[in-house]
């Protein structure tokens, strides 16, 4: 069936997520986003929040549907120039760490709930967890396409890949990647940086 074809994929992509996880960076990796294309596309592989909250996107979409990934666009564009033009929001780094639980919370209510959930209100949130990470760089950047360009770039590939496998995985896959998200981003909102 479906995870018989998936099995051999599954641990050269577990591999490849932990070697991420124990390179990354601390949940307040934010600062660095005027440092070229190179630091642009490592950001969204190295760094711990934004890795775990893509990871989470792309499970989203795979367990509620792919129309999710549009919500997610928006939100990453609407939060890049709100915070491109000064926009702040209080307690925003906590919220990013918050918006990876977010993410793990939806797939598992979706799942207990047994009801098809409501697209405009899940891809309204995954929008809005995106659009909070996104807000926190557009603060930092100064106009450098370059850097952009390389984190739209890994950050397409991470939740492609993450749809991808978890799209062909046994439902109950996408469940434990959603129990991990959900303490992962607890645990980042509550140890320092």
């Amino acid at each position: 069936m479906r995870s018989s074809t998936l099995r051999p994929l599954l641990l050269p992509a577990a591999a490849g997520l932990g070697l991420s996880l124990l390179s990354a960076l601390p949940a307040q990796a934010h600062g660095i986003a005027d440092a070229g294309l190179a630091h642009g596309f490592s950001h969204p592989i190295t760094g711990l929040d934004h890795l775990l909250l893509l990871v989470g996107v792309g499970g989203v979409a795979a367990y509620i549907g792919s129309s999710v990934l549009l919500f997610a666009l928006v939100g990453a564009v609407a939060g890049a120039v709100m915070g491109s033009l000064g926009g702040t929001l209080p307690g925003a780094e906590l919220l990013a760490a918050l918006a990876v639980s977010a993410m793990g919370a939806v797939i598992l209510a979706s799942r207990r709930s047994g009801q098809g959930p409501s697209l405009g209100l899940i891809g309204t949130l995954v929008a809005m967890a995106i659009a909070i990470h996104a807000l926190l760089h557009g603060q930092e950047a100064s106009g450098t396409a370059s850097w952009w360009l390389g984190a739209a770039l890994a950050s397409t590939l991470v939740v492609g890949l993450s749809f991808g496998v978890l799209r062909q995985a046994h439902a109950r896959w996408t469940v434990l990647v959603a129990a991990l998200l959900t303490g992962a981003g607890l645990v980042l909102a509550v140890v320092p940086a």
